[in-house]
């Protein structure tokens, strides 16, 4: 069945166009993208796509704005195809993104989510290596030699709690598990992490393919930059990672519960970023930093 990818867009009109290219430019041609405009005010984007001579690629836009989350389910409402991408509007898909994920279907034909390999960029699109995705990729992500990890409930709970060595808008899910698991209300800032920990809570699959197929965007603007400098970042992480000890201690999972009350790298993660928020952020950013660190 043709992969379907979909684009929530809410940003940066340029970048928008540099995605829909990477996903023109696939070598496997088996894929229908699906634009959803969240209400961005700036009409050369419609005129963009209305422009575009491409019968694969489809622009929606919203009557109203639906916010970041509710335009994922929009995505997830719309999707006909097994397994789905929500690429993120400013991210680039590498030509062989979709040949690398259909191979991992073929591999785990089970797996609810596949994270393919990938390379993180600035807002210039040059590929760099900050301190995060050295550790993420270096010390968290699962090591398989050249073939595909496999975690499954347990072991991909601890693995995801320990540190989301994930990148959201990479990932291809399979629709169905999408649809029966939903986004968790009131953790906008880290919903990415719940989701999966409830697909693994569920006894969900995880494959990992290392294989380079993704380039992520990371840059200063970003909206989860601007969570860490004024707190909100790791006033929420705190929050879930309690309810993640009380759903692994409910299912008997103590290496779980473990990790998600030590929350080690979660600490480590405060301790990198405490110099910029002390440099760039506001008193409650500080404040929430520090509490991310010390508290128990």
């Amino acid at each position: 069945m043709t992969h379907e990818i979909f684009v929530p867009f809410w940003g940066d009109p340029g970048l928008l166009y540099l995605t829909v290219e990477s996903v023109r430019a696939q070598h496997n041609p088996d894929w229908r993208l699906i634009v959803i405009d969240d209400c961005y005010p700036d009409e050369t984007v419609a005129e963009w796509f209305a422009e575009l001579d491409d019968e694969r690629v489809t622009y929606v836009r919203n009557e109203v704005n639906l916010g970041i989350t509710e335009n994922y389910r929009e995505a997830i409402r719309q999707a006909t195809s097994d397994h789905i991408t929500i690429l993120g509007c400013d991210d680039l898909l590498q030509a062989n993104y979709l040949d690398v994920i259909f191979a991992t279907i073929a591999a785990v034909p089970d797996a609810d989510v596949i994270q393919p390999g990938v390379e993180v960029i600035d807002e210039h699109g040059v590929v760099v290596r900050p301190l995060v995705d050295r550790v993420k990729t270096g010390l968290l992500a699962p090591r398989n030699g050249q073939g595909v990890a496999v975690l499954r409930g347990e072991a991909m709970a601890t693995s995801l709690i320990r540190g989301d060595w994930l990148y959201w808008p990479s990932l291809t899910f399979r629709t169905e598990t999408l649809r029966r698991i939903d986004f968790r209300e009131g953790l906008p800032i880290i919903q990415d992490l719940a989701l999966l920990m409830d697909v693994a809570f569920e006894g969900g699959c995880l494959a990992y393919n290392p294989t380079l197929a993704f380039s992520y965007r990371r840059h200063g603007a970003s909206a989860s930059q601007k969570t860490l400098l004024d707190g909100r970042r790791f006033r929420d992480e705190r929050i879930y990672y309690a309810q993640a000890r009380a759903l692994a201690n409910s299912k008997g999972w103590r290496r779980t519960a473990t990790t998600a009350r030590m929350r080690v790298m979660s600490r480590l993660h405060g301790v990198a970023e405490l110099p910029g928020v002390i440099r760039h952020g506001s008193a409650a950013g500080l404040q929430s930093t520090l509490a991310h660190i010390f508290a128990l």
